[in-house]
């Protein structure tokens, strides 16, 4: 089942993100294009590093529910994929 989407500019510092909705709540969801993953992550989805230059997603829960110090850096497919598998046991 793919999560409803809608979209909205949170400012110019934070880039374009758009609000997700899933089984998991509401994100706040922007995409880090390869060329600006500048720094190592570590994805909660596979416990894998995301590396620089790799393009990911970073999401974090809506003002409502969480802030930017939840903030989590993703592989897009772990992303897309976290309703049919939890995060790692690292993130949970």
């Amino acid at each position: 089942m793919r999560a409803d989407v809608s979209h909205r500019a949170v400012g110019v510092s934070v880039g374009m993100s758009r609000v997700e909705h899933g089984p998991d709540g509401e994100w706040m969801v922007r995409t880090v294009p390869a060329a600006q993953a500048t720094k190592v992550y570590r994805c909660p989805g596979c416990d894998h590093e995301i590396r620089p230059g790799v393009a990911h997603v970073v999401a974090w829960p809506s003002a409502e529910h969480g802030g930017v110090s939840d903030r989590r850096h993703w592989h897009s497919g772990c992303w897309n994929a976290r309703d049919r598998r939890g995060p790692t046991r690292r993130w949970s």
